[in-house]
């Protein structure tokens, strides 16, 4: 029966909008799984496919719609004795393998149903007006219609927009058929195709959507009949804006179009590898330095350094600056910036110099806050960290201890003396020796009991410090749960195993007297020099779900959930209020885009205002620290220039 019509329209010439997807450059690729005659008579094949389509990313599903009756001239008899032998054999496919109308329209109501795109191609006038009848939001033409001008005529009256591809035609076709369809103010896409099955590399000539641009003035994709799925990853980088590839679930099944579709697991290939590439692209702006680069140069570049021991008030002359390893402090090319100043600190003998000992660094001072404050620190800049704080009037409430697994080695009470009334943390290491990255949600065995029994000697290194710090409250033990998967974000079935691995190594651990709490985590953490995906302690829901199950609190690292915020297009306020009440200890800091993390405060896309009012509500009494990268260096520079942007809010 007639489905409702979806109008459409042209938004810029560059932009074609179909079904309310905009294809057009900056635009994400509009991946087409042409399924065709590939159900081969079969409604339950046929959407078979299309739920292989949606699984594997795809956003439309094509099927292709024929009159026989009106399309041939024999009357679509496959007996017809005098075609040649490569209609006859179609002729015999199309006349076993047709659907009718109905079970057409069932198919488009599955592909709607999956979240998809329904597309078809009619090949007559009668296949137009039934999918006009069904409201189907624009056409695909075949190769083989880009001629047939009375289709194209036809088709344009409906007003909807046209996909067209360009096999086997001349260019002087092709313009003449673009020329038709603007003249008719149809919104068009062109599709580079060369229509043979499978069409050798040598003929595949992907320079030609260049030019195809230029002759259909609108944006342009690729309709691909080669083997494989690299050459559509290629098209995409080189300007497509729709791909067009055929989805089978058996290459041997009989029919042209069979041997050469991709199966279920490639099309989930290309699809993830046209993401890749879409987010690979970029674009001109000015070069920076990737958040993943920045904590490479930290590790790899190299820094000013002092030769000799400084005191305040001398000044800096060439012969008290060389360049070492490693890249923590000020860059080499800036050392006639810094030569001729006068220091404003001491300065040790091979000693880093920092961006501030040219622009002046931020000095502690007495600050406000309404719930615990304190500062991130290692075993070894504790005592100074601390003394230049407090001695300006600043005294950290708590102290968390961010550990390195060589950390872990070291005796304690040669970096104490005296008792502090102070909260204690411990941030427990990510990276343990040989590269063992926490992972309690592991599924190898041996992996997760490792890890199991790394944070073991964290928790009981931490009961071991809580000797120097007498506050009258469980020190806290902040640990990345992990959940890490390299390649594609696990599904939620997945994720539900992982979390009850969580569930079940947090079981095996002696936490008495300590408080255990799970960060909130980022969706594309760095680790290695790299990039990750996580996937627990990132949404939402999961990580309130599980906390509700375990009675679990969370550290609301603001960075990490800015980032996930962002990256799934939702605000971090409703994040906070889903997860809030379980929040103990806040990482405040900022965060940019959907892996730029620990930047500083006021910096990137936090609504601090917002966030500030919504904890006093949710999590009143969670203490915090300025977890600001690099926050440490110059004495503290980035935590006291985050501590007094704070203390406006908090």
């Amino acid at each position: 029966m007639p489905r409702p019509r979806v109008p459409l329209a042209l938004s810029r010439p560059a932009e074609v909008v179909l079904g309310g997807r905009v294809i057009g450059p900056g635009s994400p690729t509009f991946v087409i799984a042409e399924i065709g005659l590939n159900h081969n008579g079969s409604v339950d094949v046929g959407k078979r496919l299309v739920d292989a389509a949606a699984a594997a990313g795809a956003d439309c599903a094509k099927f292709q719609m024929r009159d026989l009756g009106a399309l041939y001239r024999n009357g679509g008899s496959a007996d017809g004795a005098g075609e040649d032998l490569g209609a006859q054999y179609t002729l015999g496919l199309l006349n076993r393998f047709a659907l009718s109308v109905d079970e057409m329209y069932e198919l488009f109501d599955h592909v709607r149903d999956c979240g998809l795109l329904p597309l078809c191609t009619p090949w007559d006038m009668p296949s137009l007006q039934r999918l006009d009848d069904y409201g189907m939001a624009g056409y695909k033409i075949a190769s083989a219609d880009l001629t047939n001008t009375d289709l194209l005529r036809a088709a344009s009256r409906h007003g909807k927009p046209m996909l067209m591809s360009t096999g086997m035609s001349e260019e002087s076709e092709i313009i003449a058929a673009s020329t038709l369809l603007r003249g008719a103010g149809t919104p068009l896409v062109l599709l580079h195709c060369n229509s043979t099955y499978p069409t050798p590399y040598k003929d595949v000539n992907l320079a030609y959507l260049d030019r195809l641009r230029e002759l259909g003035d609108c944006p342009v994709g690729y309709s691909g009949h080669e083997r494989g799925w690299h050459i559509p990853v290629a098209a995409v980088a080189r300007g497509a804006c729709v791909i067009e590839k055929h989805l089978t679930l058996d290459r041997t099944w009989e029919g042209n179009d069979h041997r050469v579709s991709l199966l279920p697991e490639e099309l989930v290939d290309m699809v993830a590898a046209i993401r890749d590439v879409e987010a690979a692209m970029g674009t001109r702006a000015r070069r920076s330095v990737t958040q993943g680069e920045m904590m490479n140069r930290v590790a790899l570049a190299k820094s000013l350094v002092a030769t000799r021991d400084l005191r305040p008030g001398e000044i800096i002359t060439v012969d008290d600056v060389e360049v070492r390893s490693p890249g923590r402090g000020l860059q080499p090319n800036r050392r006639d910036e810094l030569v001729g100043r006068q220091i404003t600190r001491p300065v040790a003998a091979g000693e880093f110099y920092f961006p501030t000992d040219i622009s002046g660094a931020a000095v502690p001072r007495p600050y406000t806050f309404a719930r615990p404050w304190g500062v991130p620190v290692r075993f070894h800049d504790h005592v100074a960290l601390t003394a230049r704080a407090e001695s300006n009037g600043a005294v950290p409430d708590l102290i968390e201890f961010h550990l390195s697994y060589r950390d872990m080695d070291l005796d304690p009470s040669s970096f104490f003396t005296d008792p502090q009334d102070k909260l204690l943390a411990v941030h427990s290491p990510d990276v343990f020796e040989g590269d063992h990255q926490l992972d309690l949600s592991a599924l190898d065995e041996a992996h997760r009991a490792r890890s199991v029994a790394e944070l073991q000697r964290v928790l009981d290194l931490t009961r071991t410090m809580r000797r120097w710090f007498t506050a009258d409250a469980e020190p806290m033990v902040i640990v990345s749960m992990g959940g890490f998967s390299s390649k594609t974000p696990l599904t939620a079935d997945e994720r539900a195993v992982r979390y009850d691995q969580v569930a079940r190594s947090l079981g095996e651990l002696d936490a008495h007297g300590v408080r255990l709490l799970a960060q909130t985590l980022p969706p594309f953490p760095w680790y290695f020099g790299g990039q990750m995906h996580c996937n627990l302690f990132v949404d939402a829901a999961d990580t309130a779900a599980f906390c509700e199950r375990t009675g679990l609190s969370l550290c609301l690292d603001v960075s990490h959930s800015q980032l996930t915020a962002t990256s799934r297009g939702q605000s971090l306020t409703a994040f906070v209020e889903r997860v809030g009440r379980f929040v103990e200890h806040l990482h405040l800091v900022d965060a940019l885009g959907v892996d730029g993390e620990g930047l500083q405060v006021g910096e990137g896309d936090v609504d601090w205002p917002a966030l500030a009012a919504q904890l006093r509500r949710l999590a009143p009494d969670a203490s915090f620290i300025p977890e600001i990268w690099q926050g440490h260096v110059a004495d503290g520079d980035g935590f006291w220039t985050a501590l007094e942007r704070l203390e406006a809010w908090f």
